[in-house]
């Protein structure tokens, strides 16, 4: 999981960069694969209070998590590769059941 303040929290972005150093991405993108590997991308504000809440019976994250299933995505950058997220692969509760779903009938994240 990353999170980001370089880009704010828009809803007309169609992706977001993530920078991931090449050894990293290496090791998460390797192909084929026997546990899924994604990338889940959060943009955050730069001020923690705009984005957490935190009381005795909750917690409540603002903005939205994207995920991207890493599986094969080429090394591109010298030292490190942009990974576009794209905005549309909401991360919720019905993404990571979905996920789930298919991982647990053979297939990818």
């Amino acid at each position: 999981m990353k999170s980001t303040y370089q880009v704010a929290p828009a809803s007309d972005l169609d992706s977001i960069p993530i920078s991931l150093p090449n050894s990293q991405l290496a090791r998460l993108a390797h192909s084929p694969v026997i546990t899924s590997t994604i990338l889940i991308a959060m943009l955050v504000p730069r001020d923690i209070g705009q984005w957490i809440e935190v009381g005795s019976n909750h917690m409540m994250l603002r903005h939205c998590c994207y995920w991207r299933n890493l599986e094969g995505h080429p090394i591109t950058g010298r030292d490190e590769t942009v990974v576009r997220v794209s905005t549309s692969q909401v991360f919720d509760e019905f993404a990571l059941c979905d996920i789930m779903r298919r991982i647990g009938a053979g297939g990818r994240a």
